[in-house]
């Protein structure tokens, strides 16, 4: 009968007899089966779990680990922040205007959204980025002066994209799968802050906004980051012309120029402001 408290180690066979170190002896009349991957457990075996059939289970531990540890610390809500990971604080021009705007941004949703305070348990309006360099790593940097927790929902790329060092130890999660990172910034969102971006911004952009437009997910404030660029970027009024949109599709967003009108927009659209 297989002892209850055994370890994965133990239960991998290394306690039999006649297994060494190295493996099963030459011996042994059954060492072929004994070492053939068929015999290994499924969850030690990194071959068949790194598998096409296994797929489905990679994407629910990528939704299983973050929703555990988010749960532990009492994130009810948060406010996701996108942006260029090429933006730099020192360079001098509209960058680093930028990364001092979501610096400040991320401090000012900190101390007056609740992410500093835990009741009954919980915290809400925690600032979640996508973890990286830039515009990303301003919010977090924001929120971590404050003294509050900060979310970074990292992602594999083939150019590695390491955490900034900002974003809290124990909230710092790494995904392989875009989907399921998506999924985790979107299904805690109070509220979503666009600055200006790339490819990847604008994905995360368009997605949330075709959820709002469908009503696949609850209303919440959206706001896009310094209009000039925006309006520059993405020719909003001209999909309305050619009938790609409705015009009530332009009130799913607002537009923001500096970190402390995009607060009191966010407010004003019904994100909860605490008591000071």
């Amino acid at each position: 009968m297989t002892d209850p408290n055994a370890t994965e180690s133990s239960l991998a066979g290394g306690a039999e007899p006649g297994i060494g170190p190295a493996g099963p002896s030459a011996a042994k009349p059954n060492a072929a089966q004994m070492a053939s991957p068929s015999y290994r457990l499924p969850a030690l075996d990194q071959d068949y779990l790194l598998g096409d059939s296994m797929r489905g289970l990679r994407f629910l531990l990528e939704y299983a680990k973050a929703e555990e540890e988010l749960r532990a610390w009492g994130i009810r809500s948060t406010i996701v922040v996108f942006g260029s990971a090429r933006v730099r604080p020192d360079t001098g021009d509209r960058h680093a205007r930028w990364y001092n705007e979501a610096l400040a941004f991320g401090r000012i949703a900190s101390e007056r959204g609740g992410a500093l305070r835990v009741q009954d348990g919980l915290r809400d309006n925690v600032i979640a980025t996508g973890g990286g360099p830039g515009i990303m790593e301003a919010a977090n940097r924001g929120a971590r002066d404050a003294g509050a927790p900060t979310i970074g929902f990292n992602i594999s790329l083939p150019r590695e994209q390491e955490p900034n060092a900002y974003q809290t130890p124990d909230l710092t999660f790494r995904f392989h799968y875009f989907a399921m990172r998506k999924m985790h910034l979107a299904m805690r969102a109070n509220a979503l802050v666009a600055f200006p971006g790339g490819f990847g911004t604008f994905d995360e952009l368009f997605e949330v906004l075709t959820l709002r437009q469908t009503n696949k997910s609850p209303p919440i404030p959206i706001v896009l980051f310094d209009r000039a660029y925006w309006s520059a970027a993405v020719n909003f009024d001209r999909l309305v012309e050619d009938g790609m949109i409705d015009a009530a599709d332009l009130s799913l967003f607002d537009y923001a120029d500096d970190a402390e009108s995009l607060w009191k927009t966010l407010v004003a659209r019904g994100v909860c402001e605490i008591e000071r």
